[in-house]
């Protein structure tokens, strides 16, 4: 990622996290209507798992600048989806839904640049979680060393 798009990233979510629970809802609907299969994945409230998400999107974009310091984080949680049922085709799914709740949330804000950047930091976060969840050793470092 560029730091154009890095401020691009951070600064498009910053007009997100006021609409945060509409988000959220969007985003969750979205999903379950192009992919009705991931539905059976999530047992809890909706609702409570959509305050998880937006608060871990937001944790990972404001640190996108030192993702290094993130990094073991996101990778440990690509293993923690393993436990919940998430298969690496789903990676795909889910960010083309949350673009598309970007497209919603931003409007006429939601940018070609913004687009491109988002789908950017997507592919860097779903790398290092597929990783995660692939990994054959439950060691980010281990991992880390053979990237």
């Amino acid at each position: 990622m560029t730091p154009q798009q890095l401020e691009l990233v951070q600064s498009s979510w910053e007009k997100v996290v006021p609409i945060a629970k509409d988000a959220a809802g969007l985003f969750y609907g979205r999903l379950f209507e192009v992919a009705p299969s991931v539905r059976s994945l999530f047992k809890g409230d909706i609702e409570e798992q959509g305050k998880k998400l937006m608060t871990i999107i937001t944790t990972v974009v404001r640190g996108l600048k030192q993702f290094d310091r993130l990094e073991m984080t996101v990778w440990q949680l690509g293993r923690r989806h393993i436990a919940y049922g998430a298969v690496d085709a789903h990676y795909g799914v889910v960010a083309d839904t949350l673009l598309w709740t970007l497209q919603q949330g931003l409007g006429s804000a939601f940018t070609q640049d913004i687009k491109k950047a988002w789908e950017a930091a997507l592919a860097v976060i779903a790398g290092v979680m597929i990783g995660g969840a692939n990994c054959e050793y439950a060691n980010f470092h281990v991992w880390k060393e053979q990237q």
